[in-house]
């Protein structure tokens, strides 16, 4: 709310409206309250009738905060932001202002990513494990539990051909829905790879796929049973996306998480698809892969060991 018209108000207003800090709706005070009861906005900002005058008589000048801190992300959003933009209202002041400010701003990265899309691409690292795990693990699982696997140990095929068989049906199946949600998130604009960065988003989609079919394979083998298969694929599924920071950006979750992260292979592969996906990067590449590849191949050693032992009772 700008409830000072006078220079240094409107001022003010125009600053916070530019800063790329907030999402801004101007607002008479009643509608103000309205938006702020009805949960429809986080904050409301007041500039005071007297703000111009009290900021040419070099007099304490106060701006109104009034937050819902019914989010602690929010909150913290705003009680960052409202500081950041009255410190460049000081430095638009020159050499009127008390307080002698200068603002350089270097960014690390070439654009900004909006939080939806930050969110919306670890969802694809989760759409690959869900669909690696359980579509391996019930197709394994329903083998032993409709007694198909009997038919198949008769048969003239051998028993890598079996595993085989099994792990590239959930690797086919996993990569082909990858791909598809990749290209409806591209058309969207939600991920953005270019150019020879597609090949990188692939090759790391690939190896999530792989790590994932053959871990559902090893489960389905284990378990023989649909029921419980289904429900354990899904558990461990929900359980490796948190821990990688699947629910919220990773570098603000606590630190006991961060660590933990580094020891699940899924960390590997959301690093290597954001760095491809949103800038353009093959930044800590080679260690994603090593540690990806690593995995997958540890997940298929374990897939033909519990399918093999299955096959062999």
């Amino acid at each position: 709310m700008t409830l000072d018209q006078g220079a240094r108000g409107q001022q003010m207003a125009q600053i916070i409206h530019h800063a790329d800090l907030f999402r801004v709706s101007d607002a008479t005070p009643a509608q103000a309250q309205a938006l702020f009861k009805n949960l429809d906005v986080v904050a409301i900002v007041t500039i005071p009738a007297n703000f111009t005058h009290a900021v040419d008589a070099h007099a304490p000048a106060h701006i109104e905060v009034h937050i819902n801190n019914l989010n602690t992300d929010f909150t913290n959003d705003i009680r960052r932001a409202v500081p950041d933009a009255i410190t460049q209202f000081y430095q638009q002041q020159g050499g009127e202002s008390p307080i002698k400010v200068t603002l350089q701003e270097q960014n690390l990265r070439s654009q900004d990513i909006q939080l939806f899309q930050y969110s919306a691409m670890p969802l694809i690292v989760l759409l690959l494990v869900v669909s690696g795990l359980v579509s391996s693990s019930l197709s394994a699982a329903g083998e032993w539990e409709t007694r198909t696997i009997k038919e198949l140990l008769l048969s003239p095929t051998s028993s890598g051909a079996i595993i085989t068989g099994k792990v590239l049906t959930g690797f086919v199946t996993t990569m082909a829905l990858g791909v598809l949600v990749l290209g409806v998130g591209s058309l969207l604009g939600w991920v953005q790879p270019e150019g020879v960065y597609w090949l990188q988003v692939l090759l790391i989609m690939a190896l999530v796929a792989l790590f994932s079919a053959g871990l559902g394979v090893a489960l389905g083998a284990l378990l023989q049973r649909i029921q419980p298969v289904s429900s354990a694929a899904i558990v461990i599924a929900l359980y490796l996306f948190f821990l990688t920071g699947g629910t919220a950006v990773l570098a603000f979750d606590p630190g006991w998480l961060q660590t933990v992260a580094t020891f699940v292979p899924l960390y590997y592969g959301r690093h290597a698809l954001e760095m491809a996906m949103f800038y353009q990067s093959s930044d800590q590449l080679l260690r994603d892969v090593v540690v990806l590849a690593g995995s997958a191949l540890a997940a298929l050693g374990l897939g033909t060991l519990a399918m093999r032992r299955g096959m062999a009772r």
